[in-house]
């Protein structure tokens, strides 16, 4: 049983979900950073035993081991300098041994869970659709971080959050189960379209399988029809910044750019705002 401030008190319920995001948010960090190495290291030992040959042995390296520590000078980080961004804020933004400088994307992810976890809880109040938003979003934020560092969207993480999508939605939460379902096919269809249509015109590849996977979680998240403006909201979101990347950064045309974050922008602006955008651009017709 929840205490009864949560209901009769939404600041307090606010509150008490932005420090859980920012904890959270911490966590994202690792899972950002480790995850991707995690993986590459199965791969090495998939590969070494399909080849026949011993894997070499390798300590524990997971979500959870080894600690945490500066990637210059090895410094082991502590409980105090771990406390989402005030920790930050207290170190000016370098390791407290070596001052080496920390990479701003640590409390950016965790302003990001923090406060789109508060907006969430303002939101939805306290309810299913409001744990189920909280998963989601902090899950985009994970994919987003990732594929902006390697170019990979694990199946690991979209596969999951394809069928929590569809559960959510066996009750309604968000879309009708047929929707739902519906979306998760279509998703997935309507890029894997466009791959091999860009494909067969190019001779080139213009995105990843995890890209298919991704919006077809978006879509069992958010049912079919709400699919049409992710697409939209993600090409605009990816033309406008893939533009001021070539201007401003001076960011080669040939060099590709991953979608999987402008999927995770576009399917949260459809979450929280999609069905009124839609209702306004029907009304205008």
């Amino acid at each position: 049983m929840l205490p009864a401030s949560f209901y009769v008190y939404p600041a307090f319920l606010v509150t008490v979900t932005v420090i859980a995001g920012l904890i959270v948010g911490s966590f994202l960090n690792v899972v950002i950073h480790r995850l991707p190495k995690m993986l590459e290291r199965q791969w090495r030992t998939e590969c070494a035993e399909l080849a026949g040959t011993p894997a070499p042995p390798s300590e524990r390296y997971d979500l959870v081991q080894p600690r945490s520590t500066c990637p210059r000078c090895g410094h082991r980080i502590s409980a105090l300098e771990n406390i989402p961004l005030a920790s930050y804020l207290f170190l000016g933004g370098k390791c407290s041994q070596c001052k080496a400088p920390i990479s701003l994307r640590y409390p950016v992810v965790e302003a990001l869970a923090g406060g789109l976890a508060g907006y969430i809880a303002w939101r939805y109040g306290l309810s299913a659709a409001m744990l189920g938003a909280l998963l989601f979003a902090w899950v985009m934020i994970a994919l987003a971080f990732i594929d902006l560092d390697t170019f990979y969207l694990p199946d690991s993480i979209t596969l999951p959050l394809l069928w929590a999508g569809l559960l959510f939605n066996a009750g309604g939460t968000f879309t009708d189960l047929r929707s739902a379902v519906i979306g998760a096919a279509a998703g997935y269809l309507v890029l894997w379209a466009v791959f091999w249509a860009f494909k067969f015109a190019t001779g080139k590849e213009g995105m990843g399988y995890g890209d298919f996977k991704l919006l077809a979680a978006i879509g069992a998240w958010l049912g079919w029809k709400l699919l049409p403006l992710t697409i939209l909201a993600s090409s605009l979101v990816g033309a406008v910044v893939g533009i001021a990347m070539i201007v401003f950064a001076k960011h080669a045309r040939e060099k590709p750019i991953p979608f999987g974050p402008y999927l995770a922008v576009a399917g949260l602006i459809a979450m929280f705002w999609g069905e009124r955008i839609t209702r306004q651009y029907l009304d205008q017709l």
